[in-house]
């Protein structure tokens, strides 16, 4: 058994609000800025806003967007 599933046992333990805070605890530590990837996704945002420009990405208004959701 790893490290990993110990843990994972000892915080089944935990009422609820507690497994809640150390998730939010464990997201925040892993939410640290990457200049790698916000570079790469740098790239692909002006890649497809070229794109856009040239008018070689079909798009939707704001309106069909949200009645696809409403219809959920």
């Amino acid at each position: 058994m790893n490290d990993a599933s110990a843990i994972y046992r000892e915080t089944r333990t935990l009422k609820p609000v507690e497994r809640l805070r150390l998730v939010e605890m464990l997201l925040a530590d892993l939410d640290q800025p990457d200049e790698q990837i916000d570079r790469l996704w740098a790239a692909v945002a002006q890649s497809r806003w070229d794109a856009h420009q040239r008018g070689e990405l079909e798009t939707l208004s704001h309106e069909e967007v949200m009645a696809k959701y409403r219809r959920r």
